[in-house]
């Protein structure tokens, strides 16, 4: 058994633990496993917390292979500054120390998903959809890298707390990791019982559709409070996972929809061929369910990321953007909802914030006159963003919302916060916008007909 993932749990500072690991300095324990320990430390070169996870290798004789665990570090340590996704926990060191090798990673102030699993302390289903496609989206990306994580489960979820209310969720724990593209020799038959899928137990070739199982597996149990199977002893539980259908959703907690309930179960088939074919599947099935307004809406309320992510990957200027890129957008944007009649900016106005269109429809209007009429996935703002002087900054007309609109906005203070790799698909997008006008400009001078 490996160590639960990391939380944010108190835990009193241990006087034996060693006051530094390697050049970081050691703070307290946060938790600890049959085969490692997992320790708070402070990274001062970076300014910044860091969770150690330091394997135990048993030493010849003490009835466990010492390859095994070296196998499992290696699994981790090959993932050192590849894995760049919002909703995955950044390995970012990985040293081989002869007599404890450790991890360094992020440190997720937060709980496991554990936590949320009690039949006293669930989430509401709109969260546990939420959950879902964030882990989804996350488990797609390191599906494209070859990589299949093969222990998909609620201690190795992390969830981000506020106020009561699960905000984030990163996924952790990569020892167990299948790396499709590695020449390496790699252990099989790893995992959680209670979340494994069919395949894995009879070690089968896997692919994506083995973590899609393992997350569903989770989102039962988050919905219903316990796991898709129950049984008294690991043979017992294995023919149920072979042979059995689990109780519907709908059966077990009040007001779970019948499309929910399909979707989980439909994941959970025993062949991956009646699964979702892929994360991107999944993910959308899941994200329909929010759209359709199928899932009651709890405390929350309020627009879910899942939405938004959404809503930015329909739109014509993010089309060259990743899922990575497009989170960053959803969490960095500013995000606006404007009446009729709203002046985004008015002539003689400067400034440097620059909107895209999610929703809605805007006119330009010189003088009182209209010239020009903007609509969904479209940006305004960006020539005076772009400008390199104040005079340039100054906006030339009126620009006043026609029909009730969402924008994202950003200021060169939010705009730098970007990544260098997000920067660039955003000046892409904005030359292939100015690209576009020019050209209409030029058709209109040209051939005038032709636009009327």
């Amino acid at each position: 058994m490996r160590p639960a993932a990391v939380a944010a749990t108190p835990f009193v500072t241990d006087p034996e633990l060693p006051a530094r690991i390697g050049k970081y300095r050691v703070l307290k324990r946060l938790g600890e496993g049959a085969t490692s320990e997992v320790l708070l430390a402070h990274d001062e070169f970076n300014d910044r917390p860091v969770a150690i996870k330091r394997v135990r290798v048993p030493a010849p004789g003490e009835g466990s292979d010492p390859q095994i665990y070296q196998r499992f570090f290696a699994a981790e340590a090959a993932l050192v500054g590849r894995l760049q996704h919002p909703n995955v926990v950044q390995i970012y060191d990985a040293v081989a120390d002869p007599q404890a090798p450790y991890l360094v990673m992020e440190y997720v102030h937060g709980v496991t998903l554990r936590r949320f699993c009690r039949p006293d302390a669930l989430l509401s289903l709109e969260q546990i959809v939420e959950i879902g496609f964030k882990c989804a989206m996350a488990l797609g990306y390191m599906a494209r890298q070859g990589l299949i994580h093969r222990d998909v489960k609620p201690a190795n979820l992390l969830a981000v707390v506020e106020h009561d209310h699960v905000i984030d969720v990163k996924v952790t724990d990569f020892g167990s990791v299948l790396n499709l593209t590695s020449e390496h020799t790699q252990i099989f038959r790893v995992g959680s019982l209670a979340y494994m899928s069919p395949e894995q137990l009879d070690g089968a070739p896997l692919d994506a559709r083995a973590d899609i199982y393992s997350l569903a597996a989770v989102l039962y149990h988050l919905i219903a409070g316990r796991p898709p199977f129950e049984a008294p002893s690991q043979t017992a539980m294995m023919s149920q996972i072979f042979t059995a259908e689990p109780p519907p959703l709908t059966e077990l907690r009040a007001g779970v929809p019948p499309s929910l309930d399909a979707l989980v179960r439909r994941a959970l088939a025993k062949t991956a061929d009646e699964r979702p074919p892929d994360w991107d599947a999944f993910a959308q099935g899941l994200s329909a369910l929010v759209a359709n307004r199928e899932i009651p809406r709890g405390k929350l309320q309020g627009v879910l990321d899942s939405e938004r992510f959404n809503l930015l990957r329909g739109l014509e200027f993010f089309a060259g953007f990743g899922d990575v890129e497009l989170w960053e957008v959803v969490h960095r944007a500013k995000w606006q909802r404007l009446k009729v009649g709203h002046a985004i900016y008015r002539k003689g106005q400067q400034g440097q914030t620059f909107h895209i269109i999610a929703q809605g429809e805007i006119e330009v209007l010189r003088d009182g006159v209209k010239v020009a009429t903007l609509g969904r996935g479209t940006s305004v703002g960006e020539m005076a963003y772009l400008a390199p002087s104040e005079e340039l900054r100054t906006h030339r007309a009126d620009v006043i919302v026609t029909a009730p609109c969402v924008t994202i906005s950003f200021t060169p203070q939010t705009y730098t916060q970007l990544a260098l790799g997000t920067r660039h698909l955003f000046d892409q997008a904005f030359i292939g916008v100015l690209v576009r006008r020019l050209h209409a400009a030029h058709e209109a001078l040209h051939h005038p007909r032709r636009i009327l």
